[in-house]
């Protein structure tokens, strides 16, 4: 109970007018940029933000990866800001700014000032026009990326073996390849690529600002409409047609690598947020893996030492049905098919036996918990409007809390035998090499 006097302490103290507005402004320019802001005056800071509809999931065969490849190509500037000029001056000002690339978007963000914000709204709209994309950048850039992979992936046994269950675990859908690309496209990758990928995605009718923070609404927007208005709309981004079909069977990957100790994922193909079952799903996730009151914590770390480590992740904001994930890594003297007997266990106390009232409302406590602290940043405000702008609209935000305090223990029931069949489960382990 004392996190949910939390939660209604800190519900209040958010909702205060003079603090931080709870009415977004929003507008579509004339060239389809969509604009979305909220003022916040707690703190003379703006976090500006740019999200393009545009991830892994929009690139082809051959040329996956080129959308992360992209996002670094963006900071190395245009004819008016030069190589490195735009981290020069939002740091000169005080700011810090950063990106990162999904499945299904590219952000940028800039949190700065916000007597600085004009300068940044001119940084973002000439890079979404005048990126300069030398070959010479791009293949000095090239090397940073491949490195990137080889770090993060090749190197790293737990970023491998998610790479390995999600390829075997998406056959038609472009979710099968991974957000940083496969080196053989990396290496080959041209210039004229890159720059047509920009062109056809880096347009305002594809793209989205959101700024929170310490700003007059209708001052700002008139001030976007001026700098972004000019920028002429493009032809819209050809749709993504995939549909991954239904599993028919189990599938399961075994990988030998350089690592300590074994590891186990498991993957099962889920529904988005458009589904009704979604906040279901958000719950479930939460009860197996969410921090050291979950069940993997409890039962496989804690209680019985079979793990040192167990997670779980779900794919709320997913443009397209995506996967719901767990993984552990078993104790030194424990098999990998002992803690997958153990995983698949967990899975199924789920099926058949409901849900504790008491971890039924600590779960929704600490999803609740989480999202109304993430409303304490302007940076994490900005986030959370964008994501629901992303998936539907942005007043779905005020919609989800709702809809996870009214899930029940039967849904959750329900849910886990809908979606959890032992016979379409994805499977991966790793064995160190000897």
């Amino acid at each position: 109970m004392r996190v949910s006097a939390t939660v209604l302490a800190l519900c209040a103290a958010l909702a205060l007018p003079a603090q931080a507005a709870d009415s977004v402004v929003e507008a579509t320019l004339d060239n389809g940029l969509r604009v979305l802001l909220l003022e916040d005056h707690r703190s003379p800071i703006v976090s500006f933000q740019m999200w393009y509809r545009v991830g892994s999931r929009n690139e082809q065969p051959g040329a996956t990866g080129i959308a992360h490849f992209l996002e670094h190509m963006m900071f190395k500037g245009t004819p008016t800001y030069g190589r490195g000029r735009f981290a020069q001056l939002v740091e000169g000002n005080g700011g810090r700014d950063n990106a990162f690339t999904s499945a299904d978007v590219t952000s940028y963000f800039v949190d700065i000032a916000a007597d600085k914000v004009d300068q940044v709204l001119t940084l973002e709209a000439d890079r979404m026009r005048n990126l300069l994309l030398s070959p010479d950048e791009i293949q000095s850039e090239r090397q940073v990326v491949m490195e990137e992979r080889r770090t993060r992936t090749e190197d790293d046994p737990d970023g491998f073996l998610g790479e390995e269950t999600n390829g075997i675990a998406f056959r038609a859908h472009p979710y099968r390849a991974p957000v940083i690309g496969w080196m053989a496209d990396l290496q080959r990758i041209t210039p004229a690529e890159i720059a047509a990928f920009y062109r056809t995605y880096y347009v305002p009718n594809n793209a989205m600002v959101v700024a929170v923070g310490d700003f007059k609404a209708s001052e700002l927007l008139e001030k976007i409409t001026r700098v972004f208005g000019a920028i002429p709309r493009s032809p819209g981004p050809p749709p993504v047609l995939a549909v991954e079909p239904a599993q028919a069977g189990e599938r399961r990957v075994t990988v030998s690598r350089n690592a300590q100790l074994p590891i186990v994922y498991m993957a099962y193909h889920v529904p988005n947020s458009r589904s009704e079952d979604a906040p279901a799903l958000e719950l479930l996730s939460t009860v197996l893996s969410g921090g050291r009151a979950s069940r993997l914590y409890r039962n496989l770390i804690h209680d019985r030492q079979l793990a040192l480590n167990a997670g779980g992740d779900y794919s709320y904001f997913s443009f397209d049905p995506n996967l719901f994930w767990f993984w552990a890594t078993p104790l030194p003297g424990q098999t990998p098919e002992a803690l997958e007997k153990e995983l698949l266990g967990e899975m199924e106390r789920l099926k058949k036996e409901p849900v504790s009232d008491e971890e039924l409302l600590r779960a929704k406590n600490q999803i609740e918990a989480s999202f109304v602290f993430q409303e304490d940043s302007v940076h994490s405000r900005a986030s959370l409007l964008a994501r629901f702008e992303l998936i539907g609209g942005y007043r779905l935000k005020d919609q989800f809390v709702p809809r996870i305090r009214a899930v029940t223990a039967e849904q959750l029931m329900r849910v886990a035998n809908a979606y959890f069949p032992d016979d379409r489960k994805n499977v991966g382990i790793l064995v160190p090499k000897s």
